[in-house]
C-alpha cells in the first residue's frame, strides 16, 4: 500500500477513537517511524502530509536529515547515549527518550536552543524496557529545574507486547495521571502538556486513553 492510503486508514482510526473519548482529532499529532525505510519511502511519506518524523537511531536520523532537513519536524524516539547527544543535538525538535540525570546534563551543556523533551517512563516495570519509574519522576524533574536548555513537554511510554487490551490501557491511563500529577506542580521548566505513547499496534487505545503524539512505523511506512 502507498503511504497515502496507509495515512487515510490511519486518519479514520484516530478519528474514531478521539470521538470515543470527546477528544478532536487535532489534538493527536502522527509521528512517522522511517527507521526500516528507505529515502524513497520516506519522501512519499512527505509527500503524504506526514511533517513529523521519528528516528531511534544516530546514525539513521542523520541520515534522513541529510537528505530532508527541515522539510520535517524531527523527533529522536530511541534511547540515547550521553555520547551521541552531541551528534544529534543541533538536529531534532524533540527527545522523547530522556531518563537520567547524566543525559539531562549532556543534553542541557550541548544544546545552543531549548530542546524539547519527553520523560521516558517504563509504566509496565518491564526489565526490558527503558526509562524512569514512575516514583522517579517527580524528584527527577526538580533535580534538572535549573537546566535551562530543556523543556520536558510530556511523558513517553511502550506497552507491553500483549493482545491483553485491558493490560495496555492500564499503562496508557497510568501514564496520563502521572503527567497530571506532574502538571499540577506547575513547573515551569516541565509544563507536560504532552503524551508520546501509541504505536502501530496500539496507538487506537492510545488516544483513548489522553495520547498527543503517536508513533507509527509499520502501519504508516511500512518495514522495508
Amino acid at each position: 500500500m502507498d503511504v497515502a492510503s496507509n495515512l487515510a486508514t490511519i486518519q479514520k482510526t484516530i478519528q474514531a477513537a478521539a470521538s470515543k473519548s470527546n477528544r478532536s482529532p487535532d489534538e493527536i499529532t502522527i509521528i512517522g517511524v522511517t527507521k526500516y525505510v528507505t529515502i524513497e519511502r520516506t519522501a512519499e511519506a512527505i509527500e503524504a502530509g506526514i511533517t513529523h518524523l521519528g528516528e531511534n537511531r544516530q546514525e539513521g536520523l542523520l541520515h534522513k536529515y541529510e537528505h530532508f532537513k527541515k522539510q520535517a519536524t524531527w523527533h529522536f524516539i530511541g534511547s540515547l547515549q550521553t555520547r551521541k547527544v552531541k551528534d544529534i543535538i543541533d538536529k531534532v525538535d524533540y527527545i522523547h527518550s530522556l531518563d537520567r540525570l547524566s543525559l539531562a546534563k549532556e543534553i542541557n551543556n550541548r544544546a545552543t536552543s531549548v530542546i524539547k523533551c519527553f520523560v521516558q517512563v517504563n509504566v509496565s516495570g518491564e526489565a526490558s524496557k527503558h526509562g524512569m519509574t514512575p516514583e522517579e519522576i517527580i524528584p527527577f524533574l526538580e533535580k534538572i529545574s535549573e537546566y535551562s536548555n530543556i523543556h520536558v513537554v510530556g511523558l513517553m511510554t511502550m506497552a507491553p507486547h500483549t493482545d491483553d487490551e485491558t493490560v495496555i490501557r492500564k499503562v496508557f491511563r497510568d501514564l496520563n495521571a502521572l503527567r497530571e500529577t506532574v502538571r499540577n506542580k506547575q513547573y515551569q521548566h516541565a509544563s507536560c502538556p504532552y503524551l508520546s505513547m501509541g504505536m502501530s499496534n496500539d496507538y487506537h487505545i492510545a488516544i483513548e486513553e489522553g495520547a498527543t503524539h503517536i508513533r507509527i512505523g509499520s502501519k504508516l511506512v511500512g518495514t522495508e
